[in-house]
């Protein structure tokens, strides 16, 4: 008799299995905590991965011109602006006078600069032009017109300023348009042969070339005349003054862009 009802009591214990049972699996299951990971993965693989996809990769476009009749404001608007010139023209004084003393963001772009960033290996135009310094040259115009997209993008005007010859295509206008984009505003300064050699002679290190290679140089800038391009003859001004002249000329660029 006694030993019947311990029959009879397993049949309670069925019941009370099932509270029983949850203990086992739960320490089971905490060890075995990497089993149930295959479904957090769905369902948190397409909401929650914290991930950002960024927009493909293109060039930026550069802002059109006004739509309205009235004169546009260069001071106040978004624009990238290439000025040109030969070695001693005051290209990087007057693009970094430009940029300091705009109303809007602005920032100044120096080639030169760029190009120099290359320590070890530096190719210096002064040892002569061949395939080393021509490919450092490529580089560094890459270089420049990333960033000049890039300051674009995120609202920044900029002003680069490049020796950019009008008689050689390969290193020409050509690939700052490719690397900018059509809207960039090339503007030439070009002062008098006696200015840039006045100039020329109060640098020092790779900046200063010789009186002839200056002269070259400016020769081929003439070449700019005649091309459509605006161009500065800033012979008789200081910075402030050919900066003052800049924002004309690029207020007229907006409201008529030049065709090259």
């Amino acid at each position: 008799m006694n030993w019947t009802p311990h029959p009879g009591q397993p049949t309670p214990p069925t019941s009370s299995p099932a509270p029983a049972a949850p203990p086992p699996p739960v320490q089971q299951q905490g060890w075995h905590a990497p089993a149930p990971q295959q479904s957090p993965p769905p369902a948190n693989g397409g909401d929650i991965t914290g991930q950002i996809r960024l927009p493909p990769a293109a060039p930026v476009p550069l802002p059109s011109p006004p739509a309205d009749t009235a004169a546009p404001d260069a001071a106040h608007t978004a624009v990238a602006v290439l000025l040109i010139g030969p070695a001693g023209a005051g290209k990087t004084s007057v693009a970094r006078h430009w940029a300091d003393t705009r109303r809007v963001p602005t920032a100044h772009i120096s080639l030169d600069d760029v190009r120099e960033w290359v320590r070890a290996g530096f190719a210096d135009p002064q040892a002569g032009w061949n395939d080393h310094s021509e490919a450092q040259y490529r580089l560094a115009r890459r270089t420049c017109g990333f960033a000049a997209r890039n300051f674009l993008a995120n609202g920044i005007s900029c002003i680069l300023d490049d020796a950019v010859f009008p008689d050689r295509p390969v290193v020409g206008l050509g690939g700052w348009k490719r690397h900018v984009g059509p809207g960039l505003l090339p503007i030439v300064l070009l002062p008098g042969l006696e200015i840039v050699l006045e100039r020329n002679a109060r640098r020092s290190g790779n900046r200063r070339l010789s009186d002839e290679e200056v002269a070259r140089i400016h020769g081929r800038m003439a070449g700019w005349y005649g091309s459509g391009l605006p161009i500065i003859d800033n012979s008789q001004h200081d910075v402030a003054t050919t900066v003052r002249v800049l924002d004309d000329v690029v207020a007229r660029s907006i409201a008529s862009p030049p065709t090259w």
